[in-house]
This record gives C-alpha cells, sequence and structure tokens, in this order.
C-alpha cells in the first residue's frame, strides 16, 4: 500500500468519518449546558453530568467504545445483540435507568433530606400540591391532539411534575409494559427537558407568579405554623406508604422509598443509615442517572421534530402546573380571609427545595421581612407526592 492509501485508511480510522452534522450540534448543546451549570448554576449538580454525558456520547464512534460496537440509540436496549459477547461501560450502568432501579434510589435520598413537618402543620398544603398537578393532565390531551398514543402522552405529559426522577420511573415502566409502543425512545428528550426546566425555575415561575398575583397579595404575611411533634413525623410516612399502597400500588415503589428515607431521619434510631441515604448514595446515583440521561441524548436520534414537540409540551406543562398551584392557592387565600399568600402555590411542583426558595425569594421583592420558605415547604413536598401519585395514575390507565 502506498503512502497515500496508508493516509487513507488512517483518516478513514479516525472518528471524523463516522459522525454526522447532528452529533457536533449537541456538543455545542453540552457547551450550552456546562455554561448554564458552572456559570450561572442552574442546578450544576443535574446539569453537569447530563452534559458531560451527553459531549462524550456525542464524540465520533463513542458509542462503539462507550455502549457496543454497532449500538443503535433508536431501539431500547433489552439485552446485548448476537454475537457481542460483552459491552462498554455506560451499557451497564445504563441498566440502573432501564430497570427502574435509579429514581427510587434518588427518592429515598430525597426523602432522608426533607422535612415533612410544614406539610403535616398544614394538610391543606397537599390541595396545592395536588392542584399543581393539572398541568400533566392538560398536556397529556394536548399530546394527544398532536398524535401522540395514549402511553407517549402520558410519559411527556408527566414533565409538569418538574420531576426527573418520576419522568424517567413512568418513561421506563410504560416501554416495559408497552414495548409495542416506543415509549423507551421517548426517554432522553423527556429526562433532558424535565431537568432543565427543574434546573431553570428560577427563570420561568417569577413571571408567572406576577401575572396571576397582586402586589396587595404577594405582600401577605402568614400566621407562624404550628410545631410539629416527633411522634406526627414518625407517624406520617407510615401511613402515607399504607394508604398508597391500597389505593394506587403502582406509585408505591416511588413514594415507599420517599417515606423509607424520611423515616430514617425522622426515627433518629438510624442516623449512620440517614446520613449515607441522604448524602453519599443519593450523590453517587445522581452522578451516574445524570451521565445516562445525557448518554441518550445521541444527535442523529434526539435532534428531529418530534423531541421539539416533547421539549415545547414539557414548558406548557411546567407553565400550567405552575398555574395550577397559584390559583388553587388564590382560591384558599379567599376563603380563608385573605391569610394565605398565593405565591406559595408556586411551590406545588416537585423541585424540592427550589421551588421553595423561589416563592420566597419573589414574596420579600415586595416585602423584605416576609418570610414565606417554611409555609412554601408545605406545598413543595406535597408536589413530590402529587408527581409520583399523577405517575402512578398514568401507569395504572390501560393503554
Amino acid at each position: 500500500m502506498d503512502i497515500f492509501g496508508m493516509l487513507k485508511s488512517l483518516w478513514e480510522s479516525t472518528g471524523f468519518t463516522q459522525s454526522t452534522w447532528q452529533n457536533y450540534v449537541m456538543i455545542l448543546v453540552s457547551f450550552v449546558l456546562f455554561y448554564l451549570a458552572i456559570v450561572h448554576k442552574f442546578e450544576p449538580l443535574l446539569l453537569l453530568p447530563i452534559a458531560f454525558g451527553m459531549l462524550m456520547v456525542n464524540i465520533p464512534g463513542a458509542t462503539n467504545v462507550l455502549f457496543y460496537e454497532g449500538y443503535d440509540p433508536s431501539s431500547a436496549t433489552h439485552g446485548l445483540p448476537e454475537g457481542v459477547e460483552s459491552g462498554g461501560l455506560f451499557y451497564y450502568l445504563y441498566q440502573g435507568v432501564e430497570k427502574v432501579i435509579y429514581p427510587p434510589l434518588i427518592f429515598m435520598g430525597i426523602g432522608a433530606m426533607t422535612d415533612f413537618g410544614p406539610l403535616i402543620s398544614n394538610p391543606k398544603s397537599l390541595l396545592i400540591g395536588a392542584g399543581a398537578q393539572i398541568g400533566i393532565f392538560i398536556t397529556f390531551f394536548g399530546a394527544i391532539l398532536l398524535g401522540f398514543n395514549g402511553a407517549r402522552a402520558a410519559s411527556i405529559a408527566i414533565i409538569g411534575g418538574a420531576d426527573g426522577p418520576t419522568a424517567i420511573y413512568l418513561n421506563q415502566q410504560l416501554s416495559a409494559k408497552y414495548p409495542m409502543l416506543n415509549v423507551g425512545t421517548l426517554l432522553p428528550a423527556i429526562a433532558i427537558a424535565a431537568y432543565s426546566y427543574m434546573a431553570l425555575i428560577p427563570a420561568i415561575q417569577p413571571p408567572i407568579m406576577r401575572l396571576l398575583t397582586t402586589k396587595k397579595e404577594r405582600s401577605i404575611r402568614m400566621e407562624q405554623l404550628r410545631s410539629v411533634s416527633k411522634k406526627e413525623k414518625i407517624i406520617f410516612p407510615i401511613v402515607v406508604v399504607c394508604l398508597v399502597a391500597l389505593i394506587l400500588p403502582q406509585a408505591l415503589p416511588l413514594i415507599g422509598c420517599l417515606m423509607f428515607g424520611n423515616l430514617l431521619k425522622e426515627s433518629m434510631v438510624t442516623e449512620r443509615l440517614a446520613k449515607t441515604a441522604s448524602n453519599e448514595l443519593i450523590n453517587i446515583v445522581t452522578i451516574v442517572l445524570g451521565l445516562m440521561v445525557g448518554a441518550k441524548a445521541i444527535g442523529p436520534t434526539f435532534l428531529k421534530l418530534e423531541t421539539l414537540e416533547i421539549i415545547a409540551l414539557g414548558l406548557i406543562a411546567f407553565c400550567f402546573g405552575t398555574v395550577g398551584g397559584i390559583l388553587v392557592a388564590k382560591v384558599m387565600n379567599v376563603i380563608s380571609g385573605g391569610k394565605i399568600n398565593p405565591l406559595i402555590g408556586s411551590a406545588g411542583v416537585s423541585a424540592v427545595p427550589m421551588a421553595a426558595r423561589v416563592s420566597q425569594k419573589e414574596g420579600q421583592k415586595y416585602d423584605p421581612d416576609n418570610y414565606l420558605l417554611m409555609h412554601a415547604m408545605g406545598p413543595n413536598v406535597a408536589g413530590v407526592i402529587g408527581s409520583a401519585v399523577a405517575a402512578g395514575v398514568l401507569l395504572a390507565i390501560p393503554w
């Protein structure tokens, strides 16, 4: 072989000849996510792993190394193809997504970090958390009108809960239950949309909050919440698990792990386990889950019209979820005689504790001495429960 033939062979073995323009677009998208995570600090614990996973898989030829030779991202990964003896690192790590292991573990860590005291102290917060789930069902019917089948529409609509683990959980459960409906192919767009909107809560919610409330409402000071006993905090997770198991067992893996993590914290007899669940465990799972979400955003399969539709529907779902929570809070304010600040309604989405912090920050713009954080935490943790219950409802419906 002459020198030109050798050079041609060397060139054809490089990644540059194995890529498409879509790969380079996704690499640029990953750079944008790096910028948002590092410079603007938009949920860096989520966006940074997602961006890095996206960067890695879109490097030309990377999927053959990270997954397996001839990996097809458009098909669900149910096992190694015939003739392939072993997979790469990402193939095995992704099994935790496909087998729906990571989302419940995330919920366990969230439970171990969460104080349900504000919700127990003010049970009416459940109504706000429930109202914030309206975005899920509005978007479900919108997706149906756009031509998505029931299972795929349900998988998209859950983005409105602003809960990435729940979105992944529902998508993968529906994918396993209805393999012929190709629900699993929507996962990259759904997961990235869900996590992105969680990160962008400080930018998305305030305009909606100001639009739907008056200056007088935004300045309302709420009475201090009553003190919640340790006994109440211990009984609460046990009662919730029993109720969910009886009424909606489909939501039990998420709710069960959430309440188990909380019981580890509140029982005061498993301090080591609670610390592990709220630190080491959730941190490790977050790293791996973020990488795997980004790793499915491969240019040729991600950049298509359907992805744009999902991202747009996800934004609609999230906005209507915020609207639903605020409107319920406004109604409760009227019924209470002006004692409830409607700004806490925006915290009815599942992003804990960011949504509650946004309510607090927005309220202090109109009254610097107004402290809404603990009042907003009630609807916020109710939203976590509400999004998991909504996922259970959508999973229980036969498609």
